[in-house]
């Protein structure tokens, strides 16, 4: 057996980490309450190991705009990673106590929860185990649902009717239209495309007041709806604990919760019924392991938002998973995206984390900074 000498000398060194901005069209573009996405952009990070290993993750920021300057902070931070051993809870406790007077919310954490997810993901690649074997499971089938836009009724509908063919069991659609009218219009279209066969959850992305909240929450509350997600603006957590009070239909936040302690507001806060951790957001696989278990001891039921990839393991090993959101905002640029088979997702069995680059695509794609 190695001593544990041994196996501390066999840790590979991070050489360097690399960052490469992409803009991956979205077909079809994704509209929300807000405006319209066409194009995703993403930052690729790439961690290189003295042992030939290479770890890869990527986050999204939303608008091109920031995509240059989210790149350029995320290539100084990872300067902070390079030489030391590949250890990626340790290694990044030490580079956010780094921050501890500046603050990460915003930009610096998601160049922080990129690099923490290619850490983890070089991690599991060096010792050949799939990442939720390598946190103590095993691949294993999620409940999966696909997840749409606000494009009016006729292609919902046809994305119901394509959904539940395909094989999900749940369906998700953006809803926040100018008037209530238009929404519960579309909700109905929608739930008869579905049938008995699949769930219906909604998302308003922050489009109401808590007063046009409440109108429009109590007119959906008999329709038996699986989730009604961010009805307002995401950190008014007093406003959601009213709105969820006031409904039997679950509330469901998290994806805009800034890590751990983020999650904790909204659950003391009764913010919430169910948890929607995105791994950008909540802090990289780091912060996720933090952040369920924090859901875990209130009994709250968790899905993820985006990263499909890694958080089809992380779900595998999370007590009270929910659901897998299916939504490729990489696959333009993955060699193998994740695949759903009769309504559930199945992590990848390979090493790593199932993050790997079409290289051809991602020069295709190439944002120069």
């Amino acid at each position: 057996m190695s001593s544990q000498k041994e196996l501390i000398a066999h840790c590979p060194n991070v050489t360097s980490v690399k960052l490469r901005p992409v803009l991956v069209p979205l077909d079809p573009p994704l509209r929300t309450a807000s405006g319209v996405m066409a194009n995703a952009p993403l930052v690729l990070v790439d961690v290189e190991t003295d042992a030939g290993v290479t770890g890869h993750a990527y986050f999204f920021t939303y608008s091109p705009t920031v995509l240059p300057a989210a790149a350029r902070l995320a290539a100084d931070v990872g300067k902070l990673a390079e030489g030391q051993p590949l250890h990626p809870r340790e290694l990044m406790q030490s580079i956010r106590r780094r921050f501890v007077l500046l603050g990460t919310p915003g930009l610096l954490d998601m160049a922080l929860a990129g690099i923490d997810m290619a850490l983890w993901d070089a991690h599991a690649r060096s010792v050949g185990l799939p990442l939720s074997r390598l946190l103590g499971g095993d691949p294993k089938p999620i409940k999966a649902y696909a997840s749409f836009g606000m494009d009016g009724l006729q292609r919902a509908v046809t994305s119901a009717e394509q959904s539940v063919e395909a094989g999900f069991l749940a369906v998700k659609i953006k809803i926040g239209y100018p008037t209530l009218r238009e929404d519960l219009d579309v909700v109905n279209a929608v739930l008869k495309a579905l049938g008995d066969k699949a769930e219906l959850m909604i998302d308003y992305n922050q489009a109401l007041s808590v007063p046009e909240a409440l109108r429009r929450t109590r007119a959906l509350d008999d329709f038996g709806l699986a989730w009604i997600e961010e009805p307002i603006a995401c950190d008014d957590l007093s406003g959601h604990s009213q709105i969820r009070q006031d409904l039997r239909t679950a509330i469901q936040l998290g994806e805009n919760s800034w890590g751990p302690k983020g999650m904790l507001a909204m659950i003391r806060q009764g913010a919430s019924d169910l948890a929607m951790p995105d791994l950008m957001k909540v802090g990289g696989v780091s912060g996720w392991l933090d952040a369920v278990a924090i859901c875990e001891a209130h009994g709250m039921p968790i899905s993820n938002h985006f990263y499909q990839e890694a958080s089809a393991h992380l779900l595998a090993i999370t007590p009270f998973a929910h659901y897998l959101e299916y939504f490729g905002i990489a696959d333009g640029v993955l060699a193998a995206p994740l695949k759903v088979t009769n309504g559930y997702a199945t992590a990848s069995n390979s090493p790593g984390s199932g993050v790997e680059w079409d290289e051809d695509a991602v020069k295709k794609y190439a944002v120069q900074v």
